[in-house]
């Protein structure tokens, strides 16, 4: 067994875990596949009857994993919160939804006189899903629910930094009356990840990280013979907001502070890259270092504290790389306060505004605290949405403005997955 610690506390051990070997990765298959042959003939109000049992498991011990996500991925008691909603949502809406898409009867189509044709929807076998440490809880039930309720058999393979609320959540999974052959927890870091994903019995992947480790997993499953494997994949990216001068700014640094520091800026849908119309661009980036001087960074659970730790060493050192390299191509703007006891106590960085050039500076996503603030000239507007859309992708794009033709032009020419205007650009709520 390894120690589980505490990201914003090294000398707190927040638990223990012993991670699979490829001996119980072969046994997780052999049951998975007896599992699935059980669990898909279940009918599927009695698949979401267990998936709205586990909602209000969840909601009956939310208390518990309240302390789970703060002690072991280091979320604020806010977040905490926000998080045991979601996992919460994500089960009654695939539970709602599932009832609908997977009904016993199945869907009657059209079909010659005398002759009846009825489609139905049956799980694929096992599902391999490899969740993130950033939402330990609320992806992890996300993927599980969705598998589960389309009568798939689960292989659950949680982030090697978060094992803990992975497993509390596969206990109150089994509870709610998953069978424990259906759905198995497999501990372990990248490497038992990729042996699973490599695994000749797998039916199918769903995956929330990296964009790396993404195609990594693709690949995988290309080079496998047999059916084609289907990958569900959620990535991060580029994403950016663009500001006009038109933009009410109290309401701007307001939504920019939540967007790129809220969860420690460690979220898929956070804000990285802001433009700034130059004509309030100075006014703008006065009121962000006023914001940022506030913010106040320490422990998750003291109420008080807006900024938590990020989750491990590897993170910090990434982040305090790329801080150096902005120092030199780009412009401090402002850092929140951060004491001394903080940063030996625990994995905290401060969170921080740079001003720079290009969007070409950036080589790849900073998943942290990182805000990078871009001017632009009005008549650039189409140039800026190049800029941002050739960077490959984008999960979340925001806009600020009081032009009505602007949010529809702009609204349109963006290829991000969701567009928001004049909000923030996190907190999407399921369904």
């Amino acid at each position: 067994a390894f120690d589980v610690l505490n990201p914003a506390d090294h000398g707190q051990v927040a638990g223990k875990v012993w991670n699979a070997d490829d001996a119980a990765i072969e046994k997780a298959f052999a049951v998975s596949r007896t599992g699935f042959s059980r669990w898909s003939r279940a009918q599927a109000g009695e698949r979401a009857a267990a998936l709205e049992r586990a909602a209000d498991l969840l909601e009956k011990n939310r208390a518990e994993l309240m302390m789970l996500c703060v002690r072991e991925a280091g979320k604020t008691l806010d977040d905490a919160q926000a998080e045991i909603r979601e996992a919460v949502d994500f089960c009654r809406y695939y539970a709602q939804e599932g009832r609908k898409v997977f009904a016993d009867a199945g869907e009657k189509m059209p079909g010659p006189t005398g002759e009846r044709n009825i489609l139905t929807l049956h799980g694929r076998g096992v599902f391999v899903c490899i969740s993130p440490w950033n939402f330990p809880l609320a992806i992890f039930m996300g993927q599980v629910a969705a598998a589960l309720m389309a009568g798939n058999a689960v292989i659950a393979k949680p982030a090697g930094q978060t094992p803990l609320v992975a497993f509390r959540a596969t206990q109150i999974l089994h509870e709610a009356g998953i069978p424990a052959s259906a759905l198995q927890l497999v501990t372990g870091d990248g490497a038992a990840g990729a042996k699973l994903v490599a695994h000749k019995d797998v039916a199918g992947v769903t995956f929330t990280g990296s964009t790396e480790v993404a195609r990594l997993i693709n690949r995988a499953l290309a080079a496998k013979d047999g059916p084609i494997v289907p990958l569900i994949a959620e990535t991060g990216g580029q994403n950016a907001m663009i500001v006009d001068s038109s933009a009410l700014t109290e309401q701007v640094v307001d939504d920019v502070i939540t967007s790129a520091f809220g969860s420690t800026g460690q979220r898929c849908s956070a804000l990285r890259v802001l433009y700034v119309q130059e004509e309030i661009a100075d006014k703008t980036i006065a009121m962000l270092r006023g914001a940022l001087a506030l913010r106040r960074v320490g422990d998750p659970f003291d109420y008080a504290t807006d900024t938590g730790p990020v989750i491990d060493e590897t993170a910090l050192r990434t982040l305090e790389a790329h801080a150096q390299e902005m120092t030199r191509a780009g412009k401090l703007i402002a850092a929140a306060p951060l004491s001394d006891d903080m940063k030996h106590k625990g994995y905290f960085f401060a969170p921080v505004a740079y001003e720079i050039g290009s969007i070409r500076l950036l080589a790849r996503e900073v998943f942290g605290p990182v805000l990078h603030v871009i001017r632009y000239k009005s008549a650039d507007l189409d140039k800026v949405l190049d800029d941002i859309n050739g960077t490959g992708y984008g999960l979340t794009f925001g806009l600020h403005t009081r032009l009505s033709s602007t949010m529809g032009r702009v609204a349109e020419a963006t290829q991000a997955g969701n567009v928001y205007i004049n909000r923030t650009m996190i907190g999407a709520v399921v369904g």
